[in-house]
């Protein structure tokens, strides 16, 4: 029996539903989404969609545009203080990103612009007081490099931040926050966890001088060698000596504009209240197994929004991180990904990784047990914005006054790494530099650009020339 008509479009509109929504998550309009479901989504041979079929469909699963939702300063009021607790210094563009991405609300800049004038004038005056600083980055396409970089800026209440940038579509790999951010082996477990997750690795991957990086530059080198015997005796990482690291400097200058005062003040409170002192190992051991799980959560959404958000400086191409680097053809733009296998990942990981190291562990195992057991007698409760400081001084008050509290020696107190050489034999890559002008450090070419061996017939598309990031970005001086 032939399925009806009705079963075959609920069908349809389950296959169709989850892209509907990846794309209203980066604010396409319904013609670019009938557009890109027709061409990469839907069967044209035996099904159609229209802009009227998809507007029915968009509506159908809660979805409104600006106008039919007709916000006013009054009705985003409320949404407004809420997310003000957070993020205190996010401007116009920020926040109707967050109202969107958090609350649902499509509202229009007009409506933001006018709250702003009403509620916050001398927050509207500070940001326009605001210089900019303009920074130059070229990049051949998407996964010619990865940038990486530590930022210690919460290394006073014992907290350490790492994150991977993937410069050319501005995507943001991982930001993680650990009580560690210069061990070696955690840095590359990060780098390993994110290209086993994609099954493919970049050209090259890009650092500051230090030995911190010295093994995610052996393992990436040990990767493209095995892919690619003619890269033997040149090393696959770059070391940003005299040049800036410039994306994930512009990562963090975002960060610590939008996501980090409130986190920041939120943490100073309970310094300043006395209930946590970073030397007292006791209080840091429960700050640890509270806080980091809470905050890795809040910086997983702050990713999640910096990918569907189009990017505010001035690149080319423009549009939003995700969709570029999900479908780099549709920008005119290369991809220079390299597929890899689990063996080969597994091979380097055993390599350079131990992973019964201390690191690894958020707190002591055994006492990470204890810890458990005594959040499990307070009934598990959630761990939010308003009540993450009760939950680690009940925890606290708990292990205080127990008899059996097991021993509580930092992970960071644990046998240091011995620093791992380089691999022998590797000269640099070279770079290309533009005399008083920016100056290439992807891996395209031996590390010179896209004119030396790459060519169209390779990728099946246009080739691009080498694009120029001229990103500009607000920076306290």
């Amino acid at each position: 029996m032939r399925p009806s008509l009705t079963t075959v479009f609920l069908a349809l509109l389950d296959e169709i539903a989850p892209h509907i929504l990846r794309l209203w998550k980066t604010c396409q309009t319904d013609r670019n989404m009938v557009h890109i479901l027709r061409q990469k989504h839907i069967d044209t041979e035996h099904y159609g969609i229209g802009l009227t079929k998809l507007r029915e469909i968009r509506e159908g699963m809660g979805l409104r545009r600006t106008r039919q939702q007709g916000h006013t300063i009054e009705s985003i009021r409320d949404a407004m203080i809420d997310l003000r607790q957070m993020y205190l210094k996010a401007g116009i563009r920020e926040v109707i990103s967050l109202l969107f991405h958090e609350r649902d609300m499509s509202v229009a800049r007009s409506v933001v612009s006018s709250y702003f004038a009403v509620y916050e004038p001398e927050l509207v005056r500070e940001r326009k007081s605001r210089c900019l600083k303009r920074r130059r980055f070229w990049a051949a396409g998407v996964n010619d490099l990865f940038a990486v970089d530590q930022h210690d800026k919460w290394l006073r209440f014992g907290l350490g931040l790492h994150t991977g940038i993937e410069p050319f579509s501005g995507r943001i790999m991982w930001i993680c926050v650990w009580h560690s951010n210069r061990n070696p082996q955690l840095i590359l477990s990060y780098y390993l966890n994110t290209i086993e997750e994609l099954g493919y690795m970049l050209l090259i991957t890009q650092s500051d001088l230090g030995t911190e990086n010295f093994r995610i530059a052996n393992a990436q080198t040990l990767l493209r060698q095995c892919y690619d015997p003619d890269l033997r005796g040149m090393l696959q990482h770059r070391w940003m000596r005299s040049k800036k690291n410039v994306m994930p400097e512009i990562t963090w200058s975002q960060l610590r504009r939008c996501f980090t005062p409130a986190f920041e003040t939120l943490l100073d409170h309970g310094v300043n209240e006395g209930w946590y002192d970073v030397r007292n190992t006791l209080q840091n051991m429960v700050f640890c197994w509270v806080f980091i799980p809470w905050l890795q959560q809040e910086l997983d959404v702050y990713i999640q929004h910096q990918w569907h958000h189009l990017t505010f400086y001035q690149i080319l191409p423009h549009g939003v991180p995700s969709l570029i680097y999900d479908s780099p053809k549709d920008f005119n733009a290369l991809d220079f990904k390299v597929t890899i296998d689990r063996d080969g990942v597994d091979h380097v990981r055993e390599l350079y990784i131990n992973s019964a190291h201390p690191v690894f562990d958020i707190v002591p195992p055994t006492l990470g047990d204890f810890i458990q057991h005594c959040y499990d007698e307070m009934g598990c409760p959630e761990v939010t914005r308003t009540n993450v400081w009760i939950v680690y001084r009940n925890l606290l008050s708990i292990l205080q006054l127990a008899d059996n509290v097991p021993p509580t020696l930092l992970p960071n107190e644990a046998e240091e790494d011995s620093v791992l050489p380089l691999l022998e034999g590797c000269s640099d890559l070279p770079f290309c530099e533009e005399p008083n002008g920016p100056y290439y450090m992807g891996g395209v070419g031996g590390g010179l650009g896209l004119g030396m061996g790459y060519n169209s017939v390779q990728f099946g598309y246009p080739l691009m020339s080498v694009k120029i990031l001229p990103i500009t970005v607000s920076w306290t001086l």
